[in-house]
């Protein structure tokens, strides 16, 4: 019954599209021209869709990944819900829908690395609408045309040995191949653009590569000396092989694919994150002159501090104090607060402190919005609350965009001192160590006493803060650090 009503529906809506295509011939174009704009049509062809495209996540995204898709094919979509995750240069960002329908078809499955901005990844139908008869668009020639140009470059030579024809290239969106494929084409460097897919949605399969694998050449190997060669004039007397347990004097070639050779090496694709990370490290030590200045600071009133909030249930770390002094120096010196942009030093209204938190996919930094006005313990809750949002990979563009200082702390790491590189366009990042125990003289009562010291180390922009400035932000801070009482009323 269901499918007689549902020939029944077809029916009416075919004769309503050739009634309109009958009253298109009456009009004054030849009848040549209507018959093909019908067939061309997408009453003819199928659902006309929506195009969902990869984003701009983020300001500085250029291309993402698909980590996991929320909705399936067929399943009825709202504005606002959650299409797909979405790797980007800094977080996993939630793809929300701006339009309502029907997701009917996913061009980019789970675990597509290096999409483009503007790419299509999935389809859209409106709702009523067959989300199964939707019209999948043919791939750009864009991107098309680059790989036909590449493969026809090469020019097989006349006197060349014959050797089978290889098969045309299948273009597609999107190149899928099963582990098994993979392994295949990759230890014997062949292009899996060659492959004829025969697998589900595109996918090449084990047999796919071991049909390709077949009718490819074999690889060139040394020549049997079957027939006389002419003779090959020596050319220096360094050919000949070196002694035994002699030095090489040129390194053995690294080869991918075969592990019992010299010099073999694994690559590692690289993520969003590493990418970004790669690039704004050579940005800041490339443009930016580069100064560092350290002190010695005594964490005693410090660590008692602590002892006492934590008898009041209070549980505060070294680092939160360490925030908290950085953000009121930084309120009593304004002319730290800057950064440099392509016209010159910008002075900075607000005071956002960015902490260095390490994850399993790189460095990002998270945002304590005006620290200077917030005490040690809402601090701490910030803090805590982004480095979990960070490790998990769930930080907000908002949450990690647009700095003002920046805090690098690996005293839990046992790193006595170090120097931090620049996050751009920040003018300073503070560069905290462990705190140990050192015998210094006091000079009020000329004894010896055990003081608990931890050195931070300031990397400053020479063109915005000039060595004395950055030498009495030290001492500011070193005081505002010591004297904790004073800085926590805030």
């Amino acid at each position: 019954m269901a499918a007689s009503l549902r020939l029944g529906r077809q029916g009416i809506l075919f004769g309503l599209r050739l009634s309109h295509f009958n009253q298109s011939l009456l009009s004054t174009q030849p009848r040549q021209e209507h018959v093909r704009l019908f067939f061309q049509s997408p009453w003819t062809l199928g659902v006309s869709p929506l195009k969902v495209q990869m984003p701009a996540l983020s300001p500085t995204m250029e291309e993402g990944n698909i980590v996991k898709w929320l909705k399936k094919e067929g399943e009825a979509v709202s504005a606002g819900d959650g299409l797909c995750e979405i790797e980007t240069d800094k977080a996993v960002v939630t793809m929300e829908s701006n339009d309502d329908g029907i997701l009917a078809k996913i061009l980019m499955e789970e675990g597509s690395r290096n999409v483009r901005l503007g790419t299509p990844i999935a389809l859209m139908v409106e709702e009523g609408q067959d989300w199964k008869e939707v019209e999948i668009p043919p791939p750009d020639a864009a991107a098309v045309t680059p790989v036909t140009q590449a493969v026809a470059a090469p020019v097989v030579p006349s006197a060349a040995p014959f050797s089978p024809p290889l098969p045309k290239p299948v273009i597609s969106g999107v190149l899928r191949l099963s582990p098994a494929a993979r392994h295949i084409l990759d230890t014997h460097g062949i292009d899996a653009k060659l492959a004829t897919p025969t697998g589900p949605r595109g996918l090449i399969t084990k047999e796919d590569a071991l049909n390709l694998l077949k009718m490819s050449p074999a690889p060139k190997a040394t020549p049997a000396p079957s027939a006389p060669a002419p003779p090959r004039p020596v050319r220096t007397p360094a050919a000949t092989p070196p002694p035994p347990g002699s030095r090489p004097n040129i390194p053995p070639l690294s080869v991918p694919g075969k592990p019992e050779s010299l010099g073999t090496f694994t690559e590692i694709p690289a993520s969003n994150v590493r990418r970004v990370i790669a690039q704004r490290l050579t940005q800041s030590k490339t443009t930016i002159p580069h100064a560092y200045a350290s002190i010695d600071c005594d964490m005693a009133a410090v660590m008692q501090l602590r002892k006492d909030l934590a008898k009041e249930q209070i549980k505060v770390s070294v680092n939160d104090f360490i925030i908290k002094a950085a953000a009121v120096t930084l309120k009593e010196m304004p002319e730290v607060n800057m950064t440099w942009s392509g016209d010159g030093p910008c002075a900075l209204d607000s005071i956002h402190i960015s902490i260095a938190v390490a994850t399993d996919k790189g460095l990002i930094t998270p945002i304590i919005r005006d620290a200077a006005n917030k005490g040690v313990q809402e601090i701490a809750a910030n803090a805590k609350a982004l480095a979990q949002k960070a490790r998990d990979g769930k930080l907000l563009p908002e949450e990690y965009q647009g700095g003002s200082f920046s805090i690098s702390n690996l005293g839990m790491f046992g790193i006595s001192g170090f120097s931090a590189v620049i996050n751009p366009p920040q003018a300073c990042i503070l560069a905290v160590g462990t705190s140990r125990a050192e015998l210094r003289l006091c000079e009020d009562d000329q004894t010896l006493r055990t003081q608990q010291l931890m050195t931070v180390t300031l990397s400053s922009d020479g063109r915005l803060v000039d060595d004395e400035l950055a030498s009495r932000f030290l001492d500011k801070f070193r005081t505002n650090l010591e004297q904790p009482q004073c800085m926590i009323i805030a």
